[in-house]
Order: structure tokens, then C-alpha cells, then sequence
């Protein structure tokens, strides 16, 4: 999914503790509870759950996120779009939640987030969506089962969405590369077989991708992106995604 904030000052910490401090001690600043994260992206097509939102052509995306020890998290996903009328040409998604560690390896993570389309114009756009997910490792692979469910809303059109997934990753040992599968399925107003007309169930998307990390923080990668549904070209059809990323 997109994920997870100021690092706040120690000065209260350290102040508390200069009585008790000898006058020689150590100068260093505690870490902070509080940690920054994200990146900046370019992508060839902006797909969502196997459909393109950027009309088959390049999108440029970030995302910066507000994270503390404790697991709770806030942050923010910006991409480009096909401009339209009810969406405009930006998406900008707000979340926040929890993530950490249930035992035996397992992390879990559960949030809330906002979808929203600030210059879109016409109609209703906006909408939210909870979701939970569970990571585990699998020898040396990371496999991942996740569900989002947007409530019936005004700007669904009235119904409701269930999305679920599974995902399983890992990095090639002894090389900078790493390979990542996924397969969701979504049955509601945005399952793909409804969206591009083939009929009212719902349907599955399915993507395996290469990433080779140039360096600690960029990154190159290719995926092969499919869906169900009748293949609208630059909406629906099989594709290839590339992606330059800086991590920060």
C-alpha cells in the first residue's frame, strides 16, 4: 500500500536530566521518538490496483510520512493524473494508523485512509478507505495479505468496495536486486470487470516486478501490470511500469 513523521527536539529530555549529569557528560542528543520518511518517484503509468489513472502516459509521485517509536504514523501520497473534469490532474491521498509487531515474526498494520482530488471540478470524488494488513518472513522473502474497504459513499456512486491482496517479496542474496509479485481482487464499484464494461462481478489485477538498487536510496524497476476485464488500451490493457525512485 503508501506508508509511514517532525522530528521533535530532545531539549526537554536533556534539560530534565543536567542535574543529575556530571558537567564532563556525553553532548549527544537521545534519538528521537519521532523519524521522517519517503520518496519521490517517476513512473511510465500510474496504475491503481491494475488500472491506469494517468491515461497510459508518465506520472510523477512522492510521498512523506510522520512515524514515531511507538508504531503510530501519519503521511501523505501525492500523484499526477489524466486530467478530467471530477478528478482533475492531481491525487492526493492523507493517511494515518498503526504499525508493529504481533509475535512470531508477524507485523501488522491498520489505518485509514483519505482519498482526494483537489482540483477536480465536477461532482463528488473524494472518498475514505480503512484497510489492515499482515507481513510475515517466509525464509528469505516477505509475503504480505492486506483487505481495504471504502464504505458505501456519495462519491462511489452510493455503493461500497472490498479489496483484497496478497503479495510476496525478496531480495536475490549477494545482489542488488529484488523481485516482487502481487495479486488483488476487488468486487464493488471498482471492481475492473465493472469498470470497463465487461460485467457487474468482480475481478482480479496481478503484477511481477524487478527492482535494482543502484544504491541504498535509488532505485530502478520494471513491473508487468495485468487486470480482468475487457483491455481498454491505456486503461485496462497488459503493460510494462518503469520506475526511477529516490528514497529519503
Amino acid at each position: 500500500m503508501r506508508t509511514s513523521v517532525s522530528a521533535l527536539s530532545a531539549a526537554i529530555l536533556l534539560g530534565l536530566g543536567l542535574g543529575a549529569t556530571p558537567a564532563l557528560a556525553d553532548d549527544t542528543a537521545p534519538p528521537s521518538d519521532f523519524t521522517f520518511s519517503g520518496y519521490v518517484q517517476g513512473v511510465s503509468d500510474y496504475r491503481f490496483r491494475g488500472l491506469s489513472l494517468s491515461g497510459g502516459d508518465f506520472a510523477v509521485q512522492g510521498t512523506i510520512n510522520l512515524n514515531h517509536s511507538s508504531g503510530f504514523y501519519v503521511g501523505t501520497w501525492a500523484s499526477s493524473l489524466e486530467d478530467s473534469a471530477v478528478y482533475g490532474s492531481t491525487e492526493v491521498d492523507l493517511y494515518g494508523g498503526w504499525t508493529g509487531a504481533l509475535g512470531s515474526g508477524i507485523t501488522a498494520d491498520v489505518g485509514l485512509l483519505y482519498y482526494a482530488y483537489p482540483n477536480g471540478h465536477v461532482g463528488k470524488a473524494n472518498y475514505f478507505e480503512p484497510y489492515a494488513s499482515l507481513t510475515a518472513a517466509i525464509g528469505p522473502a516477505t509475503a504480505k495479505v492486506g483487505v481495504a474497504y471504502a464504505p458505501s459513499q456519495d462519491s462511489l456512486g452510493n455503493d461500497d468496495n472490498t479489496y483484497v491482496y496478497g503479495e510476496l517479496s525478496g531480495g536475490i542474496p549477494d545482489t542488488p536486486i529484488s523481485i516482487s509479485t502481487h495479486l488483488g481482487y476487488a468486487d464493488g464499484v471498482q471492481s475492473p470487470d465493472l469498470l470497463t464494461g465487461k460485467g457487474t462481478g468482480g475481478g482480479f489485477d496481478y503484477s511481477a516486478g524487478i527492482t535494482y538498487n543502484i544504491t541504498p536510496k535509488f532505485s530502478v524497476g520494471a513491473s508487468y501490470v495485468g487486470v480482468d476485464g475487457f483491455k481498454i488500451d491505456s486503461f485496462s490493457d497488459d503493460t510494462v511500469v518503469a520506475t526511477v525512485k529516490l528514497a529519503f
